[in-house]
């Protein structure tokens, strides 16, 4: 059996994440009380028992999720529920490649907080609030959106943000082309188009003063060599701890290549995908893939049975 681990991104987010983990784990617990420290405010308490508006906010949701995801990852280390040396590759979807770093090794969790707060506040603040959005993009194909795309820049800069999986595309523009192609789906014969809750046009380059601030807070950071390889949403390939403070930076405003990162997997012959953190948005794109892959999400406490039967 060949695992790569995968890492939920922004939206997966729910109230009382974790907490079943919190409970049951010292592990876990530890790690909400290092993202705490590290931020310096109770953030676990609006993960616990706070409310969905000030959960979805970009700088509580991206350090929330990733805190999540980890502890999650320390509670399936400390049953020793996943044979780490079956583990061949790990990517994370936008915020979640950040949950990846910790877990190969190559940034330490506190650190990976401290850069999460520098890039969810550039995000946030990189356009005012109202102007921009995203909207997911069902039953359409990459080809077709790029051929239409044209058609929606009369209404506004709008880009494509990601590239999920078939018939799955996420766009990213000013709220007025995102508006349009949301009002008018069916003329292009997009089967739904879902206008998505977030505070900015991620992944594209109207928020280019966000990746700029990265940047220059990346370069202080030390990046050490990856216990596993680690696939990059740039460019769908391995990177290295030499190549990934650029790619950090680069990712703010490029295309998250999700889908062809899961065909680059397949074809190294990995065989079984576990998401570890909130929701099941990426176990459920690895389906949309391929039907007959081994695809699993450990969110909930109840899920780890589901390491036992692999």
């Amino acid at each position: 059996m060949t695992i790569a681990l995968l890492f939920p991104g922004q939206g997966s987010q729910f109230i009382g994440m974790g907490k079943d983990y919190y409970d049951k784990y010292e592990s876990a617990k530890s790690v909400y009380k290092e993202l705490d420290l590290a931020l310096n405010r109770p953030l676990s308490d609006l993960i616990f028992s706070g409310s969905e508006t000030d959960m979805s906010l970009t700088t509580n949701s991206q350090p929330a999720i990733m805190a999540t995801s980890i502890a999650i990852l320390r509670s399936i280390q400390s049953e020793e529920l996943i044979d780490m040396n079956e583990i061949k590759l790990v990517a994370g979807h936008s915020l979640g490649e950040y949950s990846s770093l910790v877990a190969t090794d190559s940034l330490d969790f506190s650190d990976a907080v401290k850069l999460l707060k520098v890039r969810s506040e550039a995000m946030q603040e990189s356009m005012p609030v109202g102007t921009g959005g995203m909207a997911a993009l069902i039953g359409v194909s990459l080809e077709q959106i790029t051929e239409i795309l044209p058609e929606f820049h009369k209404h506004g800069k709008i880009y494509i943000a990601n590239d999920n999986a078939n018939g799955q595309i996420v766009v990213s523009g000013e709220i007025s082309a995102i508006d349009y192609i949301c009002n008018n789906s069916k003329q292009y014969k997009i089967k739904r188009a879902i206008k998505l809750p977030v505070s900015a046009p991620f992944h594209c380059e109207l928020i280019d003063s966000a990746a700029i601030r990265l940047k220059n807070e990346v370069k202080n950071y030390h990046f050490k060599d990856f216990k596993f390889p680690l696939v990059s949403n740039v460019d769908a390939k391995p990177c290295t701890a030499d190549t990934i403070q650029s790619l950090l930076v680069e990712q703010v405003v490029s295309r998250v290549r999700w889908r062809e990162t899961l065909e680059y997997m397949i074809s190294q012959n990995i065989t079984t995908f576990i998401e570890i953190g909130p929701g099941n948005v990426l176990t459920n794109l690895v389906k949309r893939v391929s039907r007959s892959l081994n695809a699993i999400s450990i969110s909930k406490l109840d899920d780890l049975n589901k390491l036992k039967e692999i």
